[in-house]
């Protein structure tokens, strides 16, 4: 059985405008300047609070709790507006489809977000009975602390020579390290390509029609994507 886990914003979902809303509204709550676009966004992956203690600075990272509380009620008010859809990255549904063909593989998510965040998510783009593991900041350390990975491989029995975590931030990379997994960068989200090299993926691809060569050339993974007769993926 293979395991591959995917992380959420940056990876399956374009979150950065709806991000950067709910940082303007953390940082107005304690009457502090909004970082850059660029830095701002050099934080999606971390768990919230480590995000604002990080852009607020070591002066400024005692008010982490109340700029992560104030950016968690605008993101539940805004959703329950119907607000915040954000959309899914091209080619997301059709790999997602694609993996969940097979039968001897098995599909997770492990993010910074909330719980709550990951089930919008679903409802919003009916990705619903896709993620047999769901691992978030709810119940697991930041990234890159690999407790995410730890925790999917113990619900799943998957082999973590068999599982990879793919996302978008040297984050994920070190994390998947971390955890003695395979690491696949994808280079559409908040980290470029040096990055996540740097960072220690094993692969790196620019959009998701790559994701399947780049996975049949994991160590022993070549066998998800066997063809027939007639040079037609199985």
């Amino acid at each position: 059985m293979y395991l591959v886990i995917f992380d959420c914003d940056g990876t399956l979902v374009d979150s950065q405008e709806t991000i950067l809303h709910g940082l303007e509204v953390g940082f107005a709550a304690v009457n502090l300047p909004m970082p850059d676009r660029r830095t701002a966004l050099s934080i999606v992956g971390l768990s919230l609070e480590q995000a604002f203690a990080r852009l607020a600075g070591p002066d400024n990272a005692h008010l982490a709790g109340a700029m992560s509380d104030a950016y968690r009620a605008c993101k539940i008010s805004r959703r329950a507006a119907g607000l915040d859809h954000d959309p899914l990255y091209p080619g997301t549904r059709e790999a997602l489809d694609r993996l969940a063909a097979k039968d001897d593989v098995l599909v997770g998510v492990a993010t910074g977000k909330a719980r709550r965040g990951v089930d919008h998510m679903v409802e919003v783009h009916g990705l619903h009975g896709r993620f047999v593991t769901v691992q978030t900041a709810d119940t697991s350390p930041s990234k890159p602390h690999p407790d995410m990975i730890f925790r999917a491989l113990s619900e799943t029995g998957a082999e973590k020579t068999r599982t990879v975590m793919i996302g978008d931030t040297s984050y994920d990379m070190e994390m998947a390290r971390a955890a003695g997994v395979y690491a696949i960068g994808v280079t559409w989200g908040y980290h470029d390509a040096a990055q996540l090299a740097a960072a220690g993926a094993h692969a790196v691809i620019g959009h998701f029609d790559e994701l399947d060569g780049a996975l049949s050339r994991l160590p022993g993974f070549d066998s998800l994507f066997e063809t027939n007769l007639f040079g037609e993926t199985v």
